[in-house]
Formats: structure tokens, C-alpha cells, sequence
């Protein structure tokens, strides 16, 4: 395929694929449709001809050359299968596309300091597991490091004092950037506010913007609740001192917070499955 793509990169060797398209012809002919020399022309075509696109019979004193058409299904599958790839309803793509979308939008509505004050996001999870679980895993630096971030990024380094007054640090990097050596891709400072453990939980937290100032005020909400299935989880999120800077941030509140509270769905469920399993197997085993 490496081959195959690097010999349709030159303008010149499309331009005999195309002319092959249409019909086999001669290396003479070729040259004189595409007003190239005749050795130029060959040197061409015999890349082609490595590359597996094309094929060579010589018939008298003329070398005949045909196209292939079966590498060229093949490149033509591989990225029709990228492009579905791209576009899959639910991937990474779709997310990013509407996160763009929300940029463009946040940033037209951001043009003075406090445009996004007041501005409000609840979100709702039933969740495996007890309350006292599920509370670990939202004040444990150690559980709460894994799901705190969005999709594609990973928690770094990570600071949560649950108790009030306690200090919260957030620094984040790419999720492939496994080895710290790229720039750090966000920060995030604030203060534990209010805390009854396995029931509530309210913090004040501040993305920082590239200079060290905060881009705006988070102030966040969490109620814990049993349910038959586990524990109920609602989060508010509340705006206030909004930067203009601010709109790329608050673009990506819903989405990305959403995506962190999912995986912690996902690793509750983990969990809760590898409990009921290893349960059932100690019971077997009795």
C-alpha cells in the first residue's frame, strides 16, 4: 500500500493512471499525450509497474502497459474505511465535531467579562455500587484520578482534600501523552466548600488560562442518594466570574463533564462485576 500511495503521489504518474483508465497503451503514445519525453515516461511507468498498478507486455518493437484496477479497489476500500471510521455516529470525531460547534458559539457570546455568569449544567447518573463507594471514588485522588477528565486526556497530577477548606489541584495531559513530555494541557485550582460524607459534597474549582488566571468560577454540587440499583448521582454545575477568555472552557463543560461521569459508570460497573463474580466463585468453591 506504501508503495501503491507513493507512486500515485506524483502528478505526473496519475496523470498515465488516468490515461490507462480509458485504455492499454504504448509507451510512445503515453509520452506524446502527456507532452513528456519518452525515457522520462518509461522511468514513470516502470514505478508504477513496481508499485503492482500497472502491468507491461512487450508486442513487436512497442511496449503495451494496462492498468490494474484490482490495487486500486483495494486503496479505494482502505479509505472509504478510514472515512467511515471518521464519521461514525457516536466516535471521538463527533464529539470534537460538536465541540467546535459550541466553540464558535461560546466565543461569539463571550465579548464582555461575565457573559457566562449564572450559567448553569445538572447532570444525573445511576451508578453500581453504595453511596459509600461511590463516594470514595469522588473524593479518593487515588479513585477519582482515572474518570476526572474527559475522554482524551488523563489526570496527572491530582490534589482533593475532602474536607472544607481542602485544597483541589487538577493538571492534566494528553491521554497518549504517556510520558510527560509534552506541555501540560490544563490546570485547575480550588477549594473544597461543604462535605457529608456518603451524602454531599460542594467545591469551588477554577480552570486555569495560559497566563495563571482563572477563566471562571465552577461552583459544584453533588448529592448522593441510595437507589435500588446502587446510588443516584446529581451534579450542578454553576458559572460565575467568567473571563472572556473563558469560551473555550465553557464550551466543553457538558460534554466533557459528561464523558468523565461516564467513566465512572464504566468503572463502577467494572467493579461491581468483578464483585458478583468473585462472589459467585467463592460460593462455588464452597
Amino acid at each position: 500500500m506504501d508503495a501503491l500511495l507513493a507512486a500515485l503521489a506524483d502528478p505526473a504518474r496519475w496523470r498515465l493512471v488516468s490515461l490507462l483508465a480509458e485504455q492499454s497503451r504504448s509507451v510512445g503514445v503515453l509520452a506524446q499525450l502527456t507532452d513528456a519525453r519518452q525515457p522520462q515516461t518509461t522511468k514513470h511507468l516502470q514505478t508504477l509497474e513496481r508499485a503492482g498498478v500497472v502491468t507491461s507486455r512487450r508486442t513487436g518493437q512497442r511496449r503495451i502497459y494496462t492498468l490494474r484496477s484490482a490495487p486500486l479497489r483495494e486503496l479505494a476500500a482502505a479509505l472509504g474505511q478510514l472515512a467511515d471510521l471518521r464519521d461514525q455516529a457516536d466516535g471521538p470525531h463527533a464529539t470534537h465535531d460538536r465541540y467546535g460547534l459550541s466553540v464558535r458559539a461560546e466565543r461569539l457570546a463571550a465579548q464582555n467579562p461575565g457573559w457566562a455568569d449564572g450559567r448553569a449544567f445538572g447532570f444525573h447518573r445511576s451508578l453500581a455500587g453504595p453511596p459509600e463507594l461511590v463516594w470514595r471514588h469522588l473524593t479518593e485522588a487515588a479513585l477519582l484520578a482515572p474518570w476526572w477528565t474527559p475522554q482524551d486526556l488523563r489526570a496527572s497530577a491530582l490534589v482533593f482534600e475532602a474536607r472544607p477548606g481542602g485544597r483541589i489541584v487538577q493538571e492534566y495531559r494528553d491521554a497518549e501523552d504517556v510520558h510527560d513530555t509534552n506541555p501540560v494541557a490544563g490546570r485547575a485550582e480550588g477549594v473544597v466548600d461543604d462535605v457529608r460524607t456518603g451524602e454531599h459534597l460542594t467545591y469551588r474549582l477554577s480552570p486555569l488560562l495560559p497566563d495563571g488566571r482563572p477563566a471562571f468560577t465552577a461552583h459544584v454540587s453533588m448529592d448522593l442518594g441510595p437507589a435500588d440499583t446502587g446510588t443516584d448521582l446529581d451534579v450542578h454545575w454553576r458559572i460565575t466570574d467568567s473571563t472572556v477568555e473563558s469560551a473555550d472552557f465553557v464550551a466543553g463543560i457538558e460534554t466533557g463533564f459528561g464523558q468523565s461521569l461516564d467513566k465512572l459508570a464504566a468503572t463502577l460497573d467494572t467493579y461491581a462485576h468483578e464483585t458478583s463474580t468473585s462472589t459467585t466463585d467463592t460460593g462455588s468453591t464452597k
